[in-house]
């Protein structure tokens, strides 16, 4: 039996909370979410109960990405704020208990940053082999069959110079060369400046597509590969991504990290679960927290999620701490996949399932689906590969706070719209409803911080009965059970017997007597005792 306090990081017990920077509160007028702007809203994100903020892209940059080609990486983008900004608002982040992490985008920089602008001015810059350049093939043309996951080749051609350089992603983005010590060296003092202004840590952005194979060998066609699946999966990412020594520069990150006491490193890599466990660290420490975007496209039925959950944390290595996604900046908005009534059962499982949640802006509030008029649609995959349903405005449109004009987000038109029902669907119109997404959130972030089992207790599935999801949390005499149900008929739930029960919380606001579970009904029950 454990015993009823254990040390843990910070992030074993905390709960993430992202922001889109561009989206979520607007200072100054100009339609565009800026650093002021979170600043002013930071009391709702502390009202929620999680732990920890992260931001994603906040560097100068001329935004062909939305802050994903960076063009200096110890600046603030101007329609962002300034340094002293950013101080001011971490400090209010640490003010109010509150962590505060940053995307660190290493893998490729702008081609407007400096080292680029460089490199690509003569073949014998110093700066040339900081990034991956290459001749063209004999019979002309890139280099190899490489594809760009924006769609198009990977290689963009330089007339000035004669050669071609490697974009994983935009033209605008260059891939840096990380088999160069001194490409190594900046970033690693790029992570010191950081931290020592006292960030807690970092999302590292596609972390596995940091390092090519040596020889940059063509990729092999993927057997599988269907026209809807997007360009980028015609090839199978073999020697272009993944490659083993990317673990050892994993390690340096995290050592480095070690060196400033418990801060967090958690790393971006979308492969399969074996895979994805490697980034714990092989030989030594990686990122804490690989993450496990699963939830994010497993077809959503108790069976599919049992046999998913038991997948995950029997490959975990020993040490390893889990985590969980249910939304972010790149993905649909889970009440958009699975309506509103199942979007309050995945909240449930989020925030009760053993690990670290991550929680997206404006999934609190049930942000649903969002049509982007063709004449609006600024997010630069959609716009290349048009029509196929990979556009990612979808969820990065503005937070709601009031039934005022623009939704309280800004005195402008927003650059991207919102969402159709933003008059009744915000902030204001939820925080004293205590039926609404957002208390139901509060309810649940309350619950989990109040309760060692929830936080990281031991996790033990049950038997999967007929829609029902169900599976115990515990920690010393505390134990807890959640029980979910993921279809639309009404259905009972097991009870151990001999054993108290008290309904805890229910995803509903009329719930059901104890075992048994109205349709898209979660509950969650405490065991054992009763108060």
């Amino acid at each position: 039996m454990q015993n009823a306090k254990r040390a843990v990081p910070w992030w074993e017990r905390g709960v993430v909370y992202q922001v889109y920077p561009r989206s979520f509160q607007d200072s100054d007028g100009d339609g565009v979410g800026d650093l002021n702007g979170i600043e002013a809203r930071l009391d709702h994100i502390a009202g929620l109960g999680v732990d920890a903020i992260w931001l994603s892209p906040i560097f100068p940059s001329p935004m062909a990405d939305f802050g994903y080609d960076v063009a200096d990486y110890r600046g603030i983008e101007p329609v962002f704020g300034t340094l002293a900004d950013f101080d001011r608002l971490l400090a209010e982040v640490h003010r109010r208990g509150l962590k505060l992490l940053l995307d660190f985008v290493p893998n490729h920089s702008s081609i407007e940053h400096p080292w680029f602008v460089e490199s690509r001015s003569s073949r014998d810059n110093p700066k040339r082999d900081w990034y991956i350049w290459r001749d063209p093939a004999p019979g002309g043309g890139p280099p190899n069959n490489w594809i760009s996951d924006m769609g198009g080749s990977a290689w963009e051609y330089d007339p000035a110079t004669g050669q071609y350089y490697l974009h994983a992603f935009l033209r605008e983005q260059a891939d840096l060369n990380w088999r160069n010590p001194q490409v190594r060296a900046a970033m690693a003092d790029v992570l010191r400046f950081w931290f020592d202004r006292g960030v807690d840590g970092f999302r590292i952005d596609v972390l596995w597509h940091m390092v090519k194979a040596e020889g940059l060998p063509d990729n092999p066609l993927n057997p599988d590969y269907r026209p809807e699946l997007g360009e980028k999966l015609k090839l199978l990412q073999l020697h272009s991504a993944n490659q083993p020594e990317v673990h050892e520069i994993a390690a340096s990150f995290r050592k480095l990290a070690d060196e400033y006491g418990e801060r967090l490193l958690v790393g971006e890599i979308c492969l399969p679960l074996d895979t994805l466990m490697h980034y714990y660290g092989r030989e030594a420490p990686g990122v804490h927290l690989p993450f496990n975007f699963q939830l994010l496209d497993v077809i959503w039925d108790a069976e599919a999620l049992t046999a998913l959950i038991t997948a995950y944390e029997a490959a975990l290595p020993p040490g390893g701490w889990p985590n969980w996604v249910i939304g972010s900046h790149d993905a649909p908005r889970i009440a958009a996949r699975l309506g509103e009534a199942q979007a309050r059962v995945a909240a449930m499982l989020l925030l009760t399932l053993r690990g670290t949640p991550t929680l997206y802006q404006g999934d609190e509030l049930g942000i649903g689906k969002v049509d982007i008029p063709p004449d609006r649609i600024r997010d630069p995959q959609d716009l290349r590969q048009p029509g196929m349903g990979l556009g990612r405005d979808r969820s990065r449109t503005p937070m709601a706070w009031d039934d005022s004009a623009y939704a309280g987000f800004s005195t402008a038109e927003p650059w991207l719209p919102l969402h159709g029902d933003w008059r009744t669907r915000n902030v204001a119109a939820q925080a004293d409803d205590p039926g609404s997404m957002l208390s139901l959130y509060r309810t649940l972030l309350a619950l989990r911080r109040s309760s060692e089992a929830l936080s990281i207790g031991d996790f033990a599935l049950a038997r999967c009965e007929r829609e029902v999801l169900s599976y115990t949390r515990s920690f010393g005499d505390e134990r807890v059970l959640v029980a979910l149900n993921l279809g639309g008929a009404r259905r009972r739930y097991s009870l151990p017997e001999g054993e108290a029960a008290e309904l805890l919380v229910s995803t509903l606001a009329a719930p059901s007597p104890l075992g048994e579970l109205a349709p898209n009904e979660g509950v969650v029950v405490r065991l054992g005792r009763s108060t």
